[in-house]
């Protein structure tokens, strides 16, 4: 088992990063938790593979519950979250009770953000099953909800009491959902890590097949990058932006599409995009360009969109990182260099758009 330290200004907590869920048990005892109930949330997808033995592996020791949703991003608003509050009061959850988080991406922002405003906070913990939410949205306490087709636009910074990571949870997904994950891991080789970058290209072959050893790795060095950027700047103040790579182009397809891509695969479009933009700006070439499509194909990521440029351009101003009418891109210096572009060139948007738009 591997441990990393995530350290912020209010709360210092680990991430275990395992083969198994054997240790989970020994994690809650080690956190200094003391809960006077579990509460498990999870979906109609996870609950089917790793609900029952996970309740039962708890309940040898805490009082547990759970409740399941319907899995999918259409389940991500605040009438969802109104069901878990009722659910809470129901099964009497009081302060030093603890939400599980059991899931993806989904689960892991809708149960931290009940958690954070139930009873104005609650411990809660990341068990996360995908890819996408074991590289990045499980680590640094982003929770929250969509609202009004914009995603994420209501939520709180509220960090969890600890991360653990089952690799092989990884191998009951379908390839989409793991390819999902992979695109959100190539981005820390973009933003902040040219070796790991490397890495990816040159064992693609062993992450694409699952292999356990690659899979950890790859785990491994994408926590320990957000978990860098997060001890540096939790609340996003400045450079935590950066991990929105190829968010701003890749939010605003996911959200005109109705969440029928899988966020990751909007990533994907969104990361060649902004590849594009950073060599409009002078600061990449076409063969870096060329490169990503490569790797992305490769993992059977998509890079390219239907939508028209204009509905993609309008659709970015919606993007949290956009303040006084002016859209800001997370662009490249170079490779495993990331910067926040507040020029708001318009013309260099509209022509990465223009890339990226069949």
């Amino acid at each position: 088992m591997k441990i990393l330290e995530v350290k912020t200004a209010l709360k210092d907590y680990p991430i275990y990063i395992d083969h198994s869920y054997d240790e989970l048990v020994s994690a809650f005892e080690k956190s200094g938790l003391k809960p006077s109930k579990l509460c498990i949330i999870t979906d109609t997808n996870v609950e089917k593979y790793y609900l029952e033995t996970i309740e039962s592996m708890l309940s040898e020791k805490y009082d547990v519950c759970h409740y399941v949703f319907e899995a999918g991003e259409n389940s991500k608003h605040l009438g969802t979250i109104s069901d878990f509050y009722n659910f809470f009061v129901e099964e009497k959850l009081d302060r030093k009770s603890v939400v599980v988080a059991l899931g993806g991406g989904v689960v892991g922002d809708m149960a931290g953000f009940a958690a954070s405003t139930y009873m104005r906070g609650i411990s809660f913990v990341q068990v996360p099953t995908t890819l996408l939410a074991q590289v990045d949205s499980s680590v640094g306490g982003k929770t929250g909800v969509d609202f009004n087709g914009n995603k994420n636009m209501i939520g709180a910074f509220y960090q969890p009491d600890f991360v653990f990571i089952n690799s092989e949870t990884l191998k009951t997904l379908p390839y989409r959902e793991v390819a999902a994950g992979i695109a959100e891991a190539i981005k820390y080789g973009y933003i902040i890590d040219k070796d790991f970058l490397e890495y990816c290209v040159e064992n693609k072959g062993s992450i694409k097949s699952l292999d356990n050893n690659a899979l950890i790795e790859v785990i491994y060095k994408c926590c320990e990058a957000k978990a860098y950027v997060v001890s540096k700047d939790e609340k996003e103040l400045g450079l935590r932006a950066i991990l929105n790579f190829g968010h701003t182009f890749g939010h605003s397809v996911e959200t005109l599409n109705n969440f029928k891509l899988l966020h990751g695969e909007c990533v994907a479009i969104g990361m060649v995009a902004a590849l594009y933009y950073s060599m409009e700006c002078g600061n990449t070439t076409k063969e870096d360009i060329e490169n990503i499509e490569k790797l992305l194909e490769f993992f059977e990521l998509p890079i390219r969109c239907d939508n028209n440029v204009d509905e993609v351009y309008n659709q970015m101003f919606y993007d949290k990182k956009t303040s006084s009418g002016k859209i800001k891109i997370v662009a490249l210096k170079k490779i495993g260099e990331a910067f926040i572009d507040s020029s708001n060139d318009v013309a260099n948007i509209k022509k990465a758009i223009e890339y990226i738009a069949k």
